[in-house]
């Protein structure tokens, strides 16, 4: 059987687009589109093969965005054949404890997701009306969910506990970790590339605009940086990442702050942003002379690296670290600020071949082999959806 797989992969600032054609048990990827929310009107980018095209989107932004949606789809039929669309998986931040794979969206379904909205205020929004939006339109398209946390469901409980009273647990305040999508892939390429490591004991670091790290023992999810919410962890290009928690109740009680200014300055004025005063953006302020900007950087690798030996801790040691996502696949000298850190447990960089972005960065006379690979999110949530609708198709008796 043939078809198009569509997927949505919502972002802070942009909606990622994968499109794929379905070749019986296959998939083969046409192209992609970003959706940028920062430009006003938002603006439609479109890869198709060689053909790379800009597109200004006249629909009005509303709550529904049910217009933005539909110009879209319209947009993208004049350059893939969306009369054949058989489905539409889609990326969605929080599953908590009730998704821990990927699932077809039904009337149930889409009510769990909702009622994860207080876990992930910021991101399952964007999801849900991503979701209804495309159901509005084409109601009897199937639709599926891969989860950003279900990845993360092999942990221990002794890593996902707080040490706060253990009825708090039972009501979901724990760790649940996220970029799990980004994660499952790299363990599917390591496995692939170099199964003796992928055998081993991984670090990997995806370092985005948001960022954090997953501890892999044999490919499994062990331990990770982030935890409760996106907040957590290493600093990041807005998000403050790990914090005394006497911070927030000291800057409520002491300075007045409202629960709206304090989540606003946790999640779009801190980190890199707010330690620099310049730019979220590692590449601006990479190229900048100012201090602040270098204290920065240097801030950012030195948590990166602190995270990494603590991730160690949990997995029993370290075989490989990988870096990976926007940041860790093309930032050399982001690189080796980490690894610099790093020496004393034995993690040599070669800089020739880290300066190329070359797949393995680290030197022969390393004891920790160091590698650079591309995450693919879009492929995830493919598969996955490709996967439930075999299975759906198999149930109605048509496989």
């Amino acid at each position: 059987m043939t078809g198009i797989l569509l997927t949505c992969n919502p972002g802070s600032s942009t909606i990622k687009l994968g499109l794929f054609l379905r070749k019986d048990g296959t998939l083969e990827r046409l192209g992609m589109g970003i959706i940028d929310l920062r430009r006003k009107p938002l603006a439609l980018h479109i890869v198709a093969g060689p053909e790379v095209v800009d597109i200004a989107l006249k629909a009005p932004v509303t709550e529904e965005f049910h217009e933005v949606i539909d110009e879209t789809l319209e947009r993208l039929t004049e350059h893939f054949p969306l009369a054949e669309l058989a489905a539409v998986g889609h990326r969605v931040v929080h599953g908590g404890d009730i998704f821990s794979a990927a699932t077809a969206i039904d009337d149930a379904a889409l009510r769990a997701i909702e009622e994860l909205v207080p876990l992930a205020p910021l991101h399952q929004p964007q999801s849900l009306r991503l979701i209804r939006a495309i159901r509005h339109l084409r109601p009897n398209l199937a639709q599926m969910a891969s989860f950003d946390t279900a990845f993360h469901h092999t942990q221990a409980d002794i890593v996902r506990r707080f040490a706060l009273p253990r009825d708090l647990f039972d009501q979901g305040i724990k760790r649940y970790g996220f970029h799990g999508l980004s994660y499952q892939f790299i363990a599917g390429r390591l496995e692939e590339i170099a199964p003796r490591l992928a055998a081993g004991r991984v670090v990997v670091a995806h370092l985005g605009s948001g960022a954090s790290l997953c501890a892999l023992a044999n490919g499994v999810s062990r331990d990770t940086s982030m935890g409760f919410s996106t907040l957590d962890g290493i600093p990041m290009a807005t998000r403050c990442g790990a914090l005394d928690p006497g911070v927030p109740l000291h800057l409520m009680k002491q300075h007045g702050y409202a629960l709206e200014a304090l989540e606003d300055l946790l999640y779009h004025r801190s980190g890199l942003l707010g330690i620099s005063g310049l730019s979220a953006d590692t590449r601006d302020l990479l190229a900048s002379d100012a201090a602040e900007a270098a204290e920065a950087i240097d801030l950012f690798c030195q948590r990166i690296a602190r995270e990494i030996a603590a991730l160690a801790t949990t997995i029993g040691g370290l075989d490989a670290l990988v870096f990976t996502a926007g940041i860790g696949e093309n930032q050399p000298r982001i690189r080796e600020k980490v690894c610099g850190h790093l020496a004393w447990l034995g993690l040599d960089l070669d800089s020739g071949a880290n300066n190329k972005n070359a797949s393995r960065i680290s030197a022969d006379t390393s004891e920790i082999c160091a590698l650079v690979i591309a995450t693919n999110e879009e492929q995830v949530i493919a598969d996955e959806a490709l996967s439930l609708l075999i299975r759906a198709e198999r149930e109605r008796g048509e496989g």
